[in-house]
């Protein structure tokens, strides 16, 4: 910077007296030309040398001065860019230390990490040793393993056979203990008298040889009830196969029972002629033997059979029902109201032996009335006690 400073200070200089020689040398060549008086030739030869090095000198200054201008303004331009730089500069020794100041942090980091990689390299090499011990020992474990679940599943095989075997000696330690505590419980007492009445030792010898022999006994006692549970087992077991056959029996046997209701209509009659009834509200038809569409119950085996029947009457008049099985009248009941809405109803049952074939149905005689609805007041039902 000082010398660039310099340089122009020089420059303006010459600047200066270059134009007050070039004012001078204009005078003075005015003169020369207002003087008309000759010269001598050497100096008329000075003259025009001089004449001709003023104007190069001239033309070199303001070159001179141009390259000046041009260094000034490339001059403001560095420094401008050496502000911009400065600055930049500045900014770049902050981010600079915060790097250095970071690095440091790094690689105080990066020894700490490398302290750790070295204790975790050794500790993996320790680990791989350690695995490779651990799969040689899982090798001969998995063999030993092999072994030992064959061993095992024959193991299971014996303690299946061992478990129902110790199932039945616990049954019979639980019979024998049973009756060792008796035992127990005869001696324990045996022991208390013998500690109490040690002068009687004598005489509890004797009941204690007593007690072996009553002891002997009953163990003959109960071999015997041994056998008799052995035989009465046997006998249960053919008590329960002949149940088991009766139960066959049984379940072979048909199976009969209806339950029916006998309209939804209302009242039915009075009418001149007797007419069957026909319950057609089928709640139960166990064997299919009652027929809804004729009110015909036919007995499907020979047996006996309970039937029963309950009929209602709700007007002023005669209610009554009769039974026939086949065609023959076996049972007349019937009841009076004398008012209206009164209501009036029996109920009747009937065990009859019955061939199989032979039909069982309800009459409403002529001039008698029966009432049902929804509520099922008037019913007809019957089942098969036992065949014959």
């Amino acid at each position: 910077m000082r010398v660039v400073a310099g340089l122009l200070l020089l420059l303006l200089g010459l600047c200066g007296s270059g134009a007050q020689g070039e004012a001078g040398g204009l005078g003075e060549v005015a003169e020369i030309n207002q003087n008309p008086d000759p010269k001598h030739p050497a100096e008329e030869s000075t003259q025009q040398s001089t004449k001709q090095t003023y104007p190069d000198v001239w033309t070199e200054l303001r070159a001179l001065r141009d390259m000046v201008v041009e260094q000034q303004v490339h001059m403001e331009l560095l420094q401008r860019e050496n502000s911009v730089q400065a600055t930049e500069l500045v900014s770049l020794e902050s981010r600079l230390t915060s790097s250095e100041s970071k690095t440091r942090d790094l690689e105080k980091e990066n020894a700490d990490l490398q302290t750790r990689l070295s204790s975790s390299e050794s500790e993996l090499l320790i680990s791989k040793s350690r695995i490779d011990q651990l799969e040689r020992e899982n090798t001969v474990q998995a063999t030993e393993l092999t072994s030992l679940g064959s061993r095992l599943t024959a193991t299971e095989s014996k303690t299946s056979d061992l478990e129902k075997e110790n199932a039945d000696l616990q049954t019979r330690l639980s019979s024998s203990e049973s009756e060792l505590l008796i035992s127990k419980s005869r001696i324990d007492q045996l022991e208390t008298e013998n500690a109490v009445q040690a002068t009687e030792l004598t005489s509890l010898g004797s009941r204690l040889t007593a007690t072996e022999s009553k002891t002997s006994d009953l163990e003959k006692e109960n071999a015997d009830l041994q056998t008799r549970l052995s035989s009465s087992e046997s006998e249960l077991l053919i008590s329960k196969s002949r149940i088991d056959q009766l139960e066959r029996e049984n379940a072979e046997k048909p199976k009969v029972a209806f339950y029916t209701a006998l309209t939804d209509a209302g009242n039915l009659g009075p009418y001149n002629t007797a007419i069957t009834l026909k319950y057609s509200k089928v709640f139960t038809n166990i064997g299919k033997a009652y027929n809804p569409s004729t009110g015909f119950f036919t007995a499907p085996v020979k047996g006996v059979y309970n039937l029963q029947f309950t009929v209602f009457g709700y007007h002023v008049g005669y209610t009554g029902v009769q039974v026939y099985k086949n065609n023959q009248r076996i049972m007349y009941n019937s009841e009076k109201s004398s008012e209206n809405y009164v209501p009036e109803y029996f109920t009747k049952s009937l065990v009859l032996e019955l061939t199989a074939g032979d039909e069982i149905h309800l009459v409403l005689p002529s001039g008698d009335s029966i009432y049902d609805d929804r509520d099922n007041f008037s019913t007809f039902s019957g089942s098969l006690l036992f065949t014959l």
